[in-house]
């Protein structure tokens, strides 16, 4: 198929709009490119018959060239299928076996060999145990290029246990009164049909690729972190299909750590005699009245230097009429700055271990402190001009869509990839209201989740993304 250039518009030759529209809603603009080709713009209204016009700079020179479009398109009715079978297979944190199996039948069906699918064993190495670690398929491909990570993660939240999908409207939703789950099964329906559209089209015309589906993210990154990435092998661009709109590229995310707060006093009966207790209710009081008159709770904004935190789970007492000898508390801090992070972490353990001293019976014993705390997931932040990125924008600019980065207040599976050596780009499925019972999957982005997924391992995998980007 050839293209002439004249009068600053390409006239296409013996081409249909369908080929050419197929893949977009028509009409519709491009985004800016490289000169001397600024956008592409097909007619809505054109007949088979016609030319298409796709406009140029006035300046643009005269002359024929190959015409190649991208193909972006996919079975949406088979993608949309997918979506619904595997979102109402339950999967909470630890409990994904039954995903993994589907996902992999799926894939051996498409023609992926047994020795190319593993499950690397992080289910033995998770804070909890598992049924099943981090699914990890290869496809060697055949084409020169880069190496290309797709990944998501299978587990969702306990809400979304008992989904029941089905479509209303434009979007997606549980007709059961729990979560639908899309968070994180989208990402995993998206990376499925990238896998088995490039299989239809022949794994051996492209470039190599890696597939993760990742285990326990909701429970703190743990199949992440515990990735065995010797099974994933050298990367050269990442993408982490998880949460949010198509258009919003996550190109960092902030650091998290955990903490386990036990304080221990001195049991008394709270009728006959409280004076001969020291109680750890009062203690855990004291320590957080502190922490947020001094600034070190909620937002914090201490020294130009910012972060968050929170005490979110306390537990202690069995009886009104016996002073607590036992409290249990779970507390976080975040900050895109480790030493700002590791600062608030020491606040609150200094507070906690001033309210234990504090806290006396009328002999002068005081409570005592057990502090715990774990790093959750390290701060990144990917360059501007970082491959992941450029590859991901040209992406969803070939759909139609204007590309932002963000930068994260919440950890994502990219957090410990980028600890592992792996430099991912976080990338939206259309989920909304994640976490929720109102949660819903809108449609029209999902399915260009899986364009942008399948061009990624196909077409757009040869890595040359400089042009668009």
């Amino acid at each position: 198929m050839n293209w002439r250039i004249v009068g600053g518009c390409f006239l296409v030759v013996g081409a249909t709009t369908n080929q050419f529209a197929a893949p977009f809603e028509s009409p519709l603009t491009r985004q800016p490119t490289e000169n001397p080709l600024r956008w592409y713009e097909f007619a809505s209204d054109a007949s088979a018959s016609q030319t298409v016009r796709i406009q140029t700079p006035t300046d643009a020179p005269s002359g024929e060239f190959n015409l190649t479009m991208p193909n972006l398109e996919v079975d949406t009715d088979a993608a949309l299928d997918r979506f619904i079978t595997i979102t109402a297979i339950p999967g909470r944190s630890g409990e994904e076996e039954a995903v993994a199996q589907k996902i992999t039948e799926l894939v051996r069906a498409a023609g992926v060999a047994d020795r190319r699918i593993v499950f690397d064993g992080a289910d033995k190495r998770t804070r909890i145990p598992g049924t099943c670690g981090n699914l990890i398929i290869s496809l060697p491909g055949g084409g020169r290029g880069p190496r290309t990570l797709l990944s998501a993660h299978m587990d969702t939240v306990p809400i979304c246990v008992g989904s029941q999908p089905v479509i209303d409207g434009d979007q997606v939703r549980s007709s059961a009164p729990t979560g639908l789950g899309a968070d994180d099964r989208s990402g995993c329906c998206a990376i499925l049909t990238a896998i088995l559209e490039r299989m239809r089209r022949g794994d051996e015309n492209f470039p190599p690729a890696v597939i993760s589906f990742l285990v326990q993210e909701e429970i703190g990154l743990e199949g992440a972190r515990h990735l065995d990435v010797s099974q994933v092998g050298q990367v050269d661009r990442a993408f982490n299909f998880d949460g949010g709109t198509v258009e919003k590229m996550t190109i960092g995310a902030i650091g998290g750590e955990r903490m386990t707060i036990k304080l221990n006093g001195i049991p008394a009966h709270a009728g006959v005699a409280p004076e001969k207790g020291a109680s750890t209710i009062v203690m855990a009081a004291r320590a957080i009245a502190d922490l947020d008159a001094r600034g070190w709770l909620g937002r914090v904004e201490q020294d130009g230097k910012f972060g968050t935190s929170n005490v979110g789970v306390i537990s202690g007492g069995e009886a009104t009429n016996v002073i607590t000898p036992e409290t249990h508390l779970r507390a976080e801090a975040r900050s895109h700055d480790p030493e700002m992070r590791s600062r608030i972490v020491a606040e609150i353990r200094a507070a906690f271990e001033k309210a234990a001293a504090e806290v006396t019976n009328d002999e002068g014993a005081c409570g005592s402190l057990e502090f715990d705390s774990h790093v959750d997931y390290e701060a990144f932040r990917l360059p501007d001009d970082h491959p992941s990125i450029l590859a991901a924008s040209k992406a969803i600019r070939m759909i139609g869509r204007e590309p932002f980065g963000e930068v994260s207040n919440g950890g994502v599976d990219a957090n410990w990839l980028f600890r592992h050596g792996i430099e991912a780009v976080t990338l939206g499925c259309g989920q909304r209201n994640i976490h929720t019972a109102d949660e819903t999957l809108m449609i029209p982005d999902y399915l260009d989740a899986c364009r942008i997924a399948t061009w990624l391992i196909t077409e757009g995998a040869d890595g040359d993304s400089r042009r668009t980007a």
